[in-house]
């Protein structure tokens, strides 16, 4: 265990990050998947907007690799617009 007071302090801090990281994480998977369940072209376009947003904000985090993310951005991109055509 640790005996320095920073060390202690560090802990508590971690765990409220990884809480919170796995949070943010859990619903941006849960709205992708949402995403992928539409149907309709318009709802899916601005649908495609916020999964955009919440994918650059995890990356720009390091909570997960920036090109995990473009790559989920290229497939959601690509999935909105065959629902377009």
């Amino acid at each position: 265990m640790a005996n320095h007071k920073s060390a202690l302090k560090r802990i508590r801090s971690n765990e409220a990050k990884r809480v919170l990281n796995r949070y943010q994480a859990k619903s941006t998977r849960t709205a992708i998947k949402k995403l992928r369940a539409l149907t309709d072209a318009t709802e899916a376009q601005t649908q495609l907007l916020k999964v955009t947003s919440m994918l650059d904000r995890l990356a720009k985090k390091n909570i997960i690799h920036k090109n995990k993310a473009a790559n989920n951005k290229s497939k959601l991109t690509k999935f909105v617009n065959s629902l377009a055509a």
